[in-house]
């Protein structure tokens, strides 16, 4: 199919998805039921999926958010015209049809010239009986043939039928589909500010990674707060768990932003990864559990479910009571949500969204992991280490191998 300018700004676009996204074709491709050279084949541009769906699903998985995926519609949507229109043959041309002017039926005989005028007083040649030596002369019919009219008609219920396939003709490749957005178009700005904290320990210490890594190859584990570091620089994975802290602060300091409800979106689910499972702490253990929304990963529907946190710091244990939805948040008032995603059965790909509403107008707004989907796998089965400070490396945790 000859490329142009609709099909490769598409084809660069799935380049995009892909690079984020970092693995190969081949994982990609069973990721959304495709084979590798057909994934392949999108993102060079040499064909254009014939659905919508497959490419929601890339851009799903590769953390796209809401305003992408509505590029990415758009860009499809053209790109997919482009296809139809190289895919359809071109019509063949059909003769204009008009009144021919009587001709000579003897093309041997002299064209007839102008005769005299009729004689009033004669008797009407109509009306006299033919000879029976001189046949009658038959002359052609007006207009066309039959072949040619049928031809005729047939071209024309097929320019129909193609008019309502292929849609009107004479929209231009680049005019927007009229259900989505135009790339490029600018979307209102959201009247609050949202950031994620995507490394916390429980505790502040307390943490499970999966490293595909022998213990010799994983340096000692780092402070909290260089979690996200040592965890990029291993290609780590949470471990059974992964805490998710999301700051949400309105930009006005007295008109309210109202938060009516946090979803949970599992985009890919695969069985956990079979690496090996580094614990940051030796059951540290902390004297403060805030209150959070607990998420089970391994349930078909995930929900968020808000849940009680403790205290043990004093004398006795407090309880902190958890607090449900909805949220008002201002500039000078802003709210602090602690999600836990637990799971023992999969490796999980995930996302939040966030349901809002300010000053007439509502909206929901995707939360992820700087663009991508979180990822949590289970642990259980693994081998588990734990860090021997006193030697200086990673040793195994026999009583800790049902961890996650």
């Amino acid at each position: 199919m000859p490329k142009d300018a609709a099909v490769e700004e598409f084809a660069g676009l799935v380049r995009a998805l892909k690079a984020r996204d970092g693995r190969s074709y081949e994982a990609l491709g069973r990721r959304l039921s495709v084979s590798a050279s057909t994934l392949h084949r999108y993102c060079s541009g040499a064909t254009v999926p014939e659905e919508f769906a497959v490419v929601d699903r890339l851009a799903l998985l590769c953390g796209a958010d809401e305003e992408e995926r509505r590029a990415m519609e758009a860009a499809w949507t053209e790109a997919d015209r482009a296809r139809r229109r190289a895919a359809s043959p071109a019509p063949t041309p059909v003769p204009a049809v008009s009144a021919a002017p009587e001709s000579n039926p003897d093309p041997s005989a002299p064209e007839p010239g102008p005769g005299p005028a009729p004689d009033p007083t004669a008797p009407d040649p109509s009306a006299a009986d033919l000879s029976a030596t001189e046949a009658p002369r038959t002359r052609p019919r007006r207009g066309a043939p039959a072949p040619l009219l049928l031809a005729v008609a047939v071209a024309l219920v097929v320019l129909a039928l193609a008019a309502v396939l292929l849609g009107d003709p004479t929209r231009t490749a680049s005019a927007p589909a009229p259900a989505s957005t135009a790339p490029g178009r600018t979307a209102a700005p959201l009247p609050f500010t949202w950031s994620i904290g995507s490394q916390l320990w429980e505790g502040g210490c307390g943490h499970t990674y999966l490293v595909d890594r022998a213990p010799r190859a994983v340096a000692p584990p780092p402070v909290a707060a260089d979690s996200g570091a040592w965890a990029r620089t291993h290609g780590a994975v949470h471990g059974g768990e992964a805490l998710v802290r999301i700051t949400i602060q309105g930009r006005s300091p007295s008109d309210a932003v109202v938060l009516h409800a946090l979803h949970v979106r599992v985009v890919d689910r695969a069985a956990p990864l079979l690496w090996n499972a580094y614990r940051m702490d030796n059951g540290c253990g902390g004297a403060v559990t805030p209150r959070h929304f607990a998420v089970d990963l391994d349930r078909p529907r995930p929900l968020a479910r808000p849940v009680d946190g403790l205290d043990a710091s004093g004398a006795e244990v407090r309880k902190i009571p958890a607090v449900s939805f909805p949220y008002k948040v201002t500039s000078s008032d802003p709210e602090e949500l602690l999600v836990s995603a637990r799971t023992a059965g999969c490796d999980c790909r995930w996302y939040l969204e966030m349901e809002w509403s300010a000053g007439g107008r509502t909206g929901t707004v995707r939360i992820t992991d700087g663009g991508k989907p979180f990822r949590t796998s289970g642990t259980r089965g693994r081998p588990v280490y734990v860090h021997d400070s006193a030697e200086g490396r990673w040793i195994t945790d026999s009583d800790s191998g049902q961890t996650g």
